[in-house]
């Protein structure tokens, strides 16, 4: 609720006071920018303010440069424009002229029904006289006309759309300068006004946003200049004329995210419609503008933006909308480097964590997580989808400590606080069973028997524990180790006496939490006393408590070892054919046996 309120307040202050905040967020942008220049000229012996307004000077003299060029060439295709004169015309008469095939004669047939239909007369109504009414007479339009304007008026009226950007540029220097010399000063009141114990919090946030605005303006002028070059290259070969012109214009408009490319595109496509008589070349850009725009903003910047901002490929979307209803078109230009700001707060401020969440594009929800959320929905292909996708890069092992153990653990959990049907619970485990079967036909033995004996994996007491004896069992088996996997109730029914357990054998009790000790001590004792000469071991899967109470749980029979994981297992039950797995730590020191 308190950081609903925040958002809440802060978005209002943003709306109401944008005149201020708009020149500020694109002053501190170009410091950004500029910052690494400046402190470049000072490790060169320039004191900060001299190298502030000369980096501010130099900056502001190449965009005027770059601008007076742009809009010359500009100048000059305007100019060349009544050359092509004939070629407009004939491509206004195609369009005004229906063609010949059934198109236009549709189009034609259309046009004389609706000329048909326009001058058929109205049917006079019984007892009226068959006179058509007189239409009435068109009022007679009145035209204001202005008196004419001296040179004054003339100027004014001529400067006057330039007084907004012009005065909108000189606030953003004049910020841009104050922001480059005091940049130590800011950054020390911002840390004070955080507080001294947040220092930490603080400096890490400070250098992240940086870090992040500044990784995502460099790929962004990476990402507008190749742009540019390639449409300025696509064009010189299809025969537009100043292709360059138009590569480096498409680089500067793609500055406004998805609006500035379609703008970049529309001139070089009107000026073929004037220059080319056909229709191929028109043709031609239309696909080049569109293909490479595709490509970019659907593959290339969601790849690039996502992995260096920390922000999701949706989210960018929805929050350059965002911040264009807030701020119009200065707010669709600097979308992304405040939601990096904000995605920044998010992460490091516990009220504005929701940001982080819904903006950022770190995975939310672990993989064990999202195998249980799929298997709760009974939705088998996307449960059996997150499993493969883990499966991809990942071994067995890790597989069925990091995705299947968590996904049964909180299942287990629901089950016994009642929040689990049996429909779903029922399915759950199906599903479960029949990606062990197949991961069991699939996997193949990676080691040899390098150790005397069997594992013999026992149930503890439900489902659960059943198919975690099955997956240590199959993850020993993959490793060369001889191991069986029983069903429940296998020390009951007189099993295990007729398979006469050997001293080099081992009991591996798997038990899955919440209420895993207490069984797992009953089995454990009536091993002991039935085999007392065969090892021990208990795996209790995902146990995060102190290491001796674990063991002390099990008085009077101490197992050899206690296990938490699979890979822990492994360390235990078969070392030689444990190494380059890597797990959650391991509850006890392996090597016991």
């Amino acid at each position: 609720m308190q950081g609903a309120v925040v958002v809440v307040g802060s978005v209002a202050i943003l709306y109401l006071a944008r005149d201020t905040f708009i020149p500020l967020a694109y002053a501190i942008t170009l410091a950004l920018i500029l910052s690494p220049l400046v402190g470049w000229l000072q490790k060169r012996g320039l004191h900060r303010a001299p190298a502030a307004l000369l980096v501010v000077m130099l900056a502001l003299v190449s965009v005027t440069s770059a601008s007076y060029i742009i809009f010359n060439q500009l100048v000059l295709v305007v100019n060349e424009l009544p050359t092509y004169r004939a070629t407009i015309t004939g491509k206004v008469r195609t369009l005004r002229k229906p063609g010949s095939g059934s198109i236009g004669k549709a189009a034609e047939n259309v046009k004389e029904l609706g000329k048909e239909l326009a001058n058929v007369q109205p049917t006079p109504s019984p007892g009226t006289s068959g006179a058509a009414p007189k239409p009435k007479q068109a009022p007679i339009p009145v035209q204001m006309v202005e008196a004419p304007q001296d040179i004054f008026s003339y100027l004014s009226a001529l400067v006057q759309p330039l007084v907004a950007p012009l005065t909108m540029l000189g606030v953003v220097l004049v910020f841009t300068v104050f922001l480059l010399i005091g940049e130590a000063d800011l950054r020390n009141r911002l840390l004070k006004l955080a507080g001294v114990g947040r220092l930490n919090v603080m400096t890490r946030a400070l250098e992240d946003a940086t870090q992040r605005v500044s990784r995502y303006l460099l790929l962004q002028f990476l990402v507008n200049a190749g742009f540019g070059v390639l449409c300025g290259l696509g064009l010189f070969v299809i025969g537009v004329p100043y292709a360059a012109l138009w590569g480096a214009v498409a680089a500067l408009f793609r500055i406004v995210p998805y609006v500035g490319s379609i703008l970049a595109g529309l001139l070089p496509l009107l000026l073929c419609l004037a220059v080319f008589d056909g229709w191929r070349q028109p043709a031609e850009v239309f696909v080049l503008f569109f293909g490479l725009e595709m490509v970019t903003a659907n593959v290339l910047e969601p790849w690039l933006y996502g992995a260096h901002t920390g922000i999701s490929s949706l989210a960018l979307l929805l929050t350059a909308i965002f911040w264009a209803t807030l701020w119009g078109p200065s707010g669709l230009i600097l979308s992304t480097p405040l939601t990096v700001c904000v995605v920044v707060l998010g992460r490091h401020m516990k009220q504005l964590s929701f940001l982080h969440i819904l903006l950022g594009d770190e995975e939310v929800l672990p993989p064990g997580a999202q195998l249980y959320q799929r298997l709760l929905a009974m939705d088998d292909h996307e449960a059996r989808a997150v499993a493969g996708e883990f499966r991809k890069d990942k071994s067995l092992l890790l597989l069925y400590d990091q995705v299947m153990l968590p996904a049964m653990v909180m299942a287990e959990q629901d089950r016994h606080k009642g929040a689990l049907t049996a429909e779903r619970e029922e399915f759950l485990f199906l599903s479960i069973r029949e990606m062990l079967s197949e991961y069991s036909e699939r996997s193949e033995t990676v080691g040899s028997n390098l150790e005397a004996g069997r594992v013999l994996c026992i149930p503890a007491y439900d489902e659960a524990d059943e198919l975690a004896a099955a997956m240590l069992s199959q993850v020993l088996e993959q490793k060369g180790r001889t191991s069986i996997a029983f069903s429940l109730g296998v020390v009951g029914d007189g099993t295990l006496d007729l398979m006469r357990p050997a001293d080099d054998d081992v009991f591996c009790i798997s038990s899955v939490p919440p209420f895993s000790f207490s069984h797992a001590k009953a089995i454990s004792q009536q091993l002991r006393a039935r085999f007392p000469r065969t090892k021990l071991v208990i795996g209790v899967w995902t146990y995060a408590g102190e290491r001796g109470l674990a063991m002390a749980r099990f008085k009077p029979v101490v197992p050899e070892a206690c296990v938490t994981t699979f890979s822990d297992a492994l360390d235990v039950l078969c070392p030689a054919a444990a190494l380059g797995e890597t797990s959650p730590p391991a509850l006890e020191s392996p090597a016991l046996l």
